[in-house]
């Protein structure tokens, strides 16, 4: 595996080492060594899919609330998504500040999002497949989020949005102050 640092600390694009042959390939998808070699959280506890069967579909932007330390390691395994990690860390020099990564099955490319940082997605093809490995467990009470088009964050989403729960399309107007009283409350995430 390759790692790609990002602008956003603790933030990473990993890329896939392909052995090809007359077959096809063969690649290390996870490595516990080869990530704390990087820094990055070297236990997968948890791993999800999701199905997306529609081009526009957006999900997002999600995130847990200290004292959880769940990292996300996402790679799209069908089709293709724009995703993004947006720094929740009030402590990061790079608080409120985004980037975005196309994830494309044909690249295998996948993205770290570190504890803190919010994550989301537009899907670029119908019917697309994103797994997510979680290095903490997903608490329902530690869930949060804010809204995908927020003006406070100015997120540049390719595509119009087509399907959207309203979870994620009715979060309120970020609340700076707020967000940063909750976050540094008690234990925190770091800022990677």
């Amino acid at each position: 595996m390759q790692f790609k640092a990002t602008a956003i600390p603790g933030t990473c694009e990993v890329l896939l080492q392909r052995l090809e042959d007359e077959r096809g390939y063969f690649a290390r998808a996870w490595c516990a060594r080869e990530f704390a070699a990087q820094g990055l959280p070297d236990a997968c506890v948890q791993a999800s899919v999701s199905h997306n069967a529609d081009r526009g579909t957006l999900r997002g932007l999600h995130f847990q609330w200290p004292p959880s330390q769940e990292g996300k390691l996402v790679r799209c395994e069908q089709g293709a998504v724009y995703d993004v990690a947006l720094d929740l860390r009030p402590d990061s020099p790079t608080f409120l500040e985004h980037i975005a990564v196309v994830l494309e099955a044909a690249r295998g490319n996948a993205l770290f999002i570190p504890a803190g940082v919010a994550h989301g997605f537009q899907v670029l093809e119908d019917d697309t497949r994103v797994l997510y490995l979680m290095s903490d467990f997903y608490a329902p009470e530690l869930a949060g989020g804010v809204r995908f088009d927020d003006p406070a964050f100015d997120i540049d989403w390719p595509l119009p949005v087509g399907r959207i729960t309203p979870r994620d399309r009715d979060c309120p107007d970020f609340d700076r102050a707020a967000h940063v009283d909750r976050a540094s409350a008690g234990p925190g995430w770091g800022s990677g």
